[in-house]
């Protein structure tokens, strides 16, 4: 399985997304599929999105993007997690 390339945004590419991105690592080290990781801020996803497979943003997407958007505020309020665990490893297996 490739090595997928993850973006986690945030407002300011700190606080929340360091959350998500801890979950994001638990669920795919779970499913065993190899990612690598990139914190940033909201504003430089739409420079960054060549360089990756996937935006995970825990703020509103201000712009439409080549690579799959997910909203991960599931990761944040703790309700609906599972149904987002299931978005992101759907979009990831129709990467492969």
């Amino acid at each position: 399985m490739k090595k997928i390339r993850v973006l986690v945004a945030c407002g300011a590419g700190i606080a929340t997304s360091t959350v998500v991105m801890k979950k994001v690592e638990e669920l795919f080290k779970r499913r065993n599929i190899p990612v690598d990781i990139v914190q940033i801020k909201i504003s430089e996803a739409a420079a960054k999105q060549d360089q990756a497979d996937l935006l995970i943003s825990t703020t509103m997407l201000p712009t439409s993007y080549k690579i799959p958007a997910i909203k991960a505020m599931a990761f944040l309020t703790g309700i609906g997690t599972e149904k987002l665990e299931n978005e992101i490893i759907e979009v990831v297996k129709n990467m492969q």
